[in-house]
């Protein structure tokens, strides 16, 4: 009894610290920081609105692909004031080639094309933040998975924010037909290219089809932006007002998603700027994409990607800003990717590399379609588990959850982010500590005050090499370091709440970890 009363008399201790640092930074930061722009609407450009039919109706038998209340681990939206709603949206979008010498340039123009659109948004007007968070809906498994909700939900939730997911490519389209063939009959990526046009290539990728275009995802992606910030009827996030209410629009891609971002931003991002007279995306969040893993993508499907060491795969003078966000898995493939932070205007640049974290992680198993529903579209349910055990359970999420409230702030208030170190590396090879995790990089209390040794890469079937998993320390070694569960709490708390004060982990966050912390039984 006495140890029980101890853990809660100094959890609630910690959290009250975390609750009052939790306004700190943007004090800290009043130097750096300018005046909010008054809130406004945002206007829309020259870019063409798309026709938007929705929401589409929800049964028994017909419900969105990776609707929340049908995820792996389903998911109550209404429990925490949330709603989702499904659109078909059609318009025309030209398909690009991409030379070093600058943006994209159209190959073919105005091909049409219907895709779907996922939205989960505030259910009251009172409590939409402004911002939305669009994310091209990774492809990967060959179906749609709803990854950056996997990766930031929480934050989004507590902020806020609406997320809206793309399905982006063909072969994603065609597990929705399977799925549903009726909810998804319009669906279409066709290739503008007849089968007899020279320009259709005879050899297309394997997941590919040469009666199909992946390149038709660019304009797609600009024009799913505008739609969201137009005062369409049609726009979900303009909760029956007479103008729309979005004030931010954040881009976000993980993995193959965040190697298309790549191409948007620095083929298609241009463009936009010089037709809108502004930008459609305000920032980005690059996630585990970069150098030569999943770096950039071919712009249409008959042209191959940029190499690993070209330009294009980089980022400069932008004019948003923009976070690159590496894992454990992936960072030595993508060390071409690392570049100098950098705070101008014009290049408002971040850099972080995950220490601790897979790249294949159970949520984004747990927050997309569930494995039944996978079947039904006709694809291989992925494995939760390698030959080393489970995938990975380090919480990549709380990185995300702290980026996006960093990148809001960074966009809002002109407060910049923290800065953090990468992952040391000597010789190609990761420096390890005494725990046999490695050194540098954002760092979490994980790591800070271990209790298991974290890899990055796994052996076994599907994403297995960049899924991770862990080993936990033996008994003596945790007697080694932590006297006892009180003291092993303390430093938690006392990580938790540097790493809030550093801005690397939000209070929500901090409160998980430590709650986390205290139910264990370590050592």
């Amino acid at each position: 009894m006495k140890r029980l009363r101890f853990v809660g008399s100094a959890l609630t201790l910690v959290l009250a610290s975390v609750t009052l640092v939790a306004v700190a930074p943007a004090a800290q930061a009043a130097p750096d920081t300018v005046a909010p722009a008054a809130a406004s609407a945002a206007r829309p450009g020259s870019t063409a609105i798309p026709t938007a039919v929705g929401p589409l109706p929800v049964t028994a038998t017909s419900y969105p692909f990776g609707a929340a209340d049908h995820q792996g681990v389903p998911e109550n939206l209404a429990a925490v004031g949330y709603t989702e709603k499904e659109y078909l949206v059609s318009g025309r979008s030209n398909v690009y080639t991409w030379t070093p010498a600058g943006p994209g340039e159209v190959r073919s123009a105005d091909a049409p094309y219907t895709t779907r659109v996922l939205v989960r948004l505030p259910l009251a007007k009172q409590k939409f933040s402004g911002n939305v968070v669009v994310e091209m809906l990774n492809p990967s498994n060959y179906f749609d998975l709803n990854i950056g909700w996997a990766m930031a939900h929480r934050q989004m939730v507590k902020n806020g924010d609406a997320w809206v997911g793309i399905t982006a490519k063909p072969i994603a389209v065609d597990a929705l037909k399977s799925f549903d063939p009726t909810r998804y009959a319009a669906l279409s990526f066709a290739n503008p290219l007849a089968l007899s046009d020279p320009a259709n290539c005879l050899t297309v990728a394997a997941d590919s089809a040469r009666t199909t275009e992946n390149g038709l995802i660019w304009d797609i992606y600009t024009q799913v932006g505008a739609w969201l910030k137009s005062p369409a009827d049609t726009n979900p996030l303009r909760y029956g007002t007479a103008k729309s209410r979005v004030q931010h629009a954040y881009g976000f891609g993980y993995s193959q998603t965040g190697g298309y971002l790549v191409n948007y931003i620095n083929a298609i991002h241009p463009r936009v700027v010089k037709s809108d007279g502004r930008p459609m995306y305000d920032a980005y969040i690059v996630a585990v994409a970069g150098g030569a893993f999943a770096g950039a993508y071919p712009m249409n499907q008959c042209e191959p990607a940029p190499l690993p060491t070209d330009a294009r795969r980089q980022f400069l003078n932008v004019g948003v800003p923009i976070m690159r966000i590496m894992s454990q898995s992936d960072y030595l493939y993508g060390i071409d990717s690392r570049r100098s932070d950098s705070d101008s205007r014009i290049d408002r640049y971040r850099h972080y590399e995950m220490a601790g974290a897979g790249h294949a992680t159970p949520d984004e198993l747990y927050f997309s379609a569930s494995p039944a529903d996978i079947v039904k579209a006709n694809r291989a349910v992925p494995p939760v588990a390698c030959n080393e055990g489970p995938r990975s359970r380090f919480p990549s999420a709380i990185f995300f959850d702290a980026a996006l409230r960093n990148l809001d702030w960074w966009v809002r208030y002109n407060v910049a982010p923290p800065h953090a170190a990468p992952i040391l590396v000597k010789d190609g090879a990761p420096v390890l500590d005494q725990f046999g995790n490695v050194q540098g990089g954002v760092r979490s209390t994980l790591l800070e005050v271990p209790t298991s040794t974290w890899y990055g890469t796994a052996t076994g079937a599907s994403f297995c090499f960049i899924a991770g998993y862990e080993v936990p320390l033996s008994k003596e070694v945790l007697a080694s370091q932590y006297s006892s569960h009180r003291d092993y709490i303390t430093k938690v708390g006392t990580s938790a709440l540097s790493l809030v004060t550093q801005r690397f982990l939000t209070p929500d966050d901090a409160r998980l970890l430590v709650a986390e912390a205290a139910k264990s039984n370590i050592p």
